[in-house]
């Protein structure tokens, strides 16, 4: 980060969007900041210092992944959330550990690529003015040594420079015209790049998925390029035209070598569910066996060690992960030993209650309420919730969370959604309406699903 923020300013940014969890917000603010830090020391020592690793324990809906996002935001990194339950065991059918490292530097350089294109886009969009103009107005056909030959000297001079200077005005004219928006219903034809090759499928084994892109790369390079004309409206062939150039004039060498960087300095990788790999059997059999697996396949990438992608050589040692689990059956000590010293800092988070809820459905800048009322504005349909109906809200939702499976915050919308699922669908027909949203209200559109403890289950 080119203005690196506090731990204090971290947790004031993440405030913003995220209720509670007072200590788990503390302890990313100081992974973050420790990133930050980590640069300013000497070079010898800076490749000494790893990452400090982070466990979250807590049931779901508690904002878990909501932190890691967040924080991944602030830092500007590449973000990636994969699920440690959908990895299997080396041998086994199934994703192996590597690919979130490819996934990863995917990410960075679709990210680095696009700051890349925002920097070169005002080149980009002369060009495709100019490109978008020659179409409009084709440039006259130069005429070659032997014609000038034969052409009568001043007079054809003269008409020349008359018929260029009118040909640049008429030019001129054109582009007021587009800046003006006047020509945006005109059709053009433009050239564009044909995708459609001959659809080669290749088998590759667990762990290569690398070969497979590398051969797919390797056989459409071999194949000619091929375009193909498309008759667009003139805003759209300008937008083609603008990535166009705006991909001819970045380097992909230069790209590819920053999101490298940027993946093994500033990556973070949460991985979801790690309590599902937890378990582990005393008689070291049955599906025990390839949880084991998975850790010990986890257990480099998390130390430390070099991944092949199709951008080159990445390193793992400085990537944040941050693991989460629900850890109801398993705990964090189920883990190897040797990965669970890799993972030096627990967090646990606190279950949501009703206050939280409110705090939830109010004070967020995304808040639930805040997005439905945006959502419905566009309609012309204004809601109004009086505190007493976002009070009941939170009530019917901590009260399923309490006598049904706890969703945490995720129950909130199960239930906002129910409750508004009437009004969204004649919104249309709704236009100019103020709608209050009361106490009575929730009640009467809820009240079934609340007596019914078997119905709740299904709709909420």
């Amino acid at each position: 980060m080119q203005q690196p923020l506090t731990p204090a300013e971290i947790v004031s940014e993440l405030d913003k969007y995220i209720i509670g969890q007072k200590e788990a917000k503390r302890m990313v603010a100081i992974a973050l900041r420790n990133r930050w830090r980590r640069q300013q020391v000497p070079e010898p020592l800076r490749d000494e210092i790893t990452p400090k690793n982070i466990i979250m324990i807590g049931p779901t809906g508690v904002g878990k992944t909501e932190i890691a996002r967040r924080l991944a935001r602030l830092a500007q990194s590449p973000f990636l959330k994969v699920e440690a339950s959908k990895f299997t065991e080396v041998g086994y059918v199934g994703r192996d550990v590597e690919s979130m490292i490819r996934d990863l530097t995917d990410l960075a350089v679709n990210m680095v690529r696009s700051e890349e294109m925002e920097l070169v886009k005002k080149k980009a969009e002369e060009i495709a003015e100019e490109k978008l103009l020659d179409i409009l107005l084709p440039p006259k056909r130069q005429t070659d040594s032997r014609d000038q030959q034969a052409l009568p000297e001043p007079a054809t001079i003269e008409a020349a420079r008359e018929e260029a200077t009118q040909a640049d005005s008429t030019r001129e004219k054109l582009r007021k015209l587009l800046h003006k928006g006047a020509l945006d219903d005109r059709y053009v034809d433009i050239e564009v790049p044909d995708r459609n090759f001959p659809n080669i499928e290749i088998f590759a084994g667990t762990g290569m998925d690398d070969m497979d892109y590398n051969l797919r790369e390797m056989i459409g390079s071999m194949m000619p390029r091929r375009t193909k004309r498309r008759k667009v409206k003139i805003p759209e062939a300008r937008e083609i035209l603008i990535q166009e150039e705006s991909q001819r004039l970045i380097d992909m060498d230069k790209v590819m070598k920053t999101a490298i960087e940027r993946a093994e300095h500033s990556g973070i990788i949460f991985l979801d569910e790690i309590d599902k790999i937890a378990g582990r059997d005393a008689a070291g059999k049955g599906p025990d066996v390839s949880r084991e697996g998975v850790q010990r396949d986890l257990l480099p990438i998390v130390e430390g060690s070099t991944v092949t992608t199709k951008y080159g050589m990445v390193k793992t040692d400085h990537i944040l992960f941050i693991a989460s689990g629900a850890f109801h059956i398993s705990k964090p000590s189920d883990l190897v030993p040797e990965l669970q010293g890799r993972f030096p800092i627990r967090v646990e988070l606190q279950s949501l209650n009703k206050e939280d809820f409110i705090r939830i459905l109010t004070e967020p800048e995304n808040a639930l309420i805040v997005q439905y009322r945006a959502l419905l504005k566009t309609e012309e349909v204004e809601l109004e919730f009086n505190d007493d109906a976002i009070d009941e809200i939170a009530g019917i939702a901590y009260h399923v969370n309490s006598r049904t499976e706890n969703i945490g915050a995720r129950r909130l919308h199960t239930v906002v959604e129910k409750l508004l699922s009437d009004i969204s669908f004649n919104a249309p027909q709704m236009k100019g309406q103020k709608i209050p949203i009361t106490r009575e209200y929730v009640r009467q559109v809820l009240q079934d699903i609340i007596r019914d403890e078997d119905l709740s289950r299904y709709i909420l």
